[in-house]
């Protein structure tokens, strides 16, 4: 009898291994939640997994990158070159300058630059871009110095048809459009003439480009107005350029600027 019994233990101790290793796997997978099924799975299928494809992503956006990387400082260095071709064309020496500071609030009224004191620039002293006048230096610190532009609204110069030399003020607008009020109640203007910095300017050199005449109205009141664009690129500036002024150096800059005129693009009352 005991044998017997022994026996029919034994033929069953396999199926009773093959439930308790069944309990074991389940309980496992319950406490783990299938992570070692998962790893398992992974591990012997990973020879027919497409690794090719996530290095091609990997390779493809590494070569974005560097394509946009490689765009920026070409387009850097042709506003360098269109800059330093202007500096070369003004015959005085400047300041080249990039600009470090700008804020949303204040884009049109003032920028900062990364040069200072430290660099022979002083208060007054006038700022360059490509075309054709910025502004002015309003404060220098050793390193950085603040820039007025021209196109903020409390911003007025003295300015002259350069065609005509009908003269008149010019006011900002807070974009890349100013108002030129004229002092002549019939002035000889049109659209497309030249407008730069008059003799009578006290804040400028004379003969700096300012912009062009977009348009004329003749009958505003007290005076006769224009809308002129600013031959700079105020809105996208990067660099400028930055001169001195004083009544020394005035009459130099206006012989120079006058000559450079002719060959850069063109895209009173003054308060201070």
């Amino acid at each position: 009898m005991l044998k017997n019994t022994f026996r029919r233990w034994w033929d069953l101790r396999l199926p009773i291994t093959l439930l308790g290793l069944a309990l074991t796997v389940a309980w496992g997978v319950r406490q783990t939640q299938g992570a070692a099924i998962f790893e398992a799975y992974n591990f012997v299928t990973r020879p027919f997994h497409a690794n090719g494809s996530e290095q091609e992503q990997l390779i493809l956006a590494r070569t974005q990158e560097l394509q946009a990387q490689v765009l920026e400082l070409e387009t850097q260095n042709q506003k360098l070159k269109e800059l330093l071709n202007f500096v070369s064309a003004n015959k005085i020496k400047g300041v080249v300058a990039p600009i470090i500071g700008r804020s949303a609030d204040h884009w049109w009224q003032q920028v900062t630059l990364a040069r200072g004191s430290n660099d022979g620039i002083k208060p007054d002293f006038t700022v360059m871009g490509t075309g054709g006048l910025v502004g002015r230096v309003v404060s220098v610190t050793p390193n950085t110095s603040l820039v007025l532009l021209i196109s903020d609204h409390t911003s007025q110069l003295g300015v002259a048809v350069t065609r005509t030399r009908h003269m008149g003020f010019l006011r900002g607008k807070g974009k890349n459009q100013a108002v030129m009020e004229f002092f002549d109640n019939v002035p000889n203007v049109k659209p497309g003439d030249v407008v730069s910095t008059s003799s009578f300017s006290q804040l400028f050199p004379a003969s700096l480009p300012v912009g062009k005449v977009v348009s004329v109205d003749m009958n505003k009141t007290p005076a006769p107005e224009a809308v002129i664009e600013f031959s700079a690129p105020i809105n996208a500036l990067e660099w400028a350029v930055v001169y001195p002024h004083s009544k020394d150096t005035s009459k130099e800059v206006e012989q120079k600027a006058a000559d450079a005129q002719t060959s850069a693009p063109i895209g009173g009352v003054e308060k201070k």
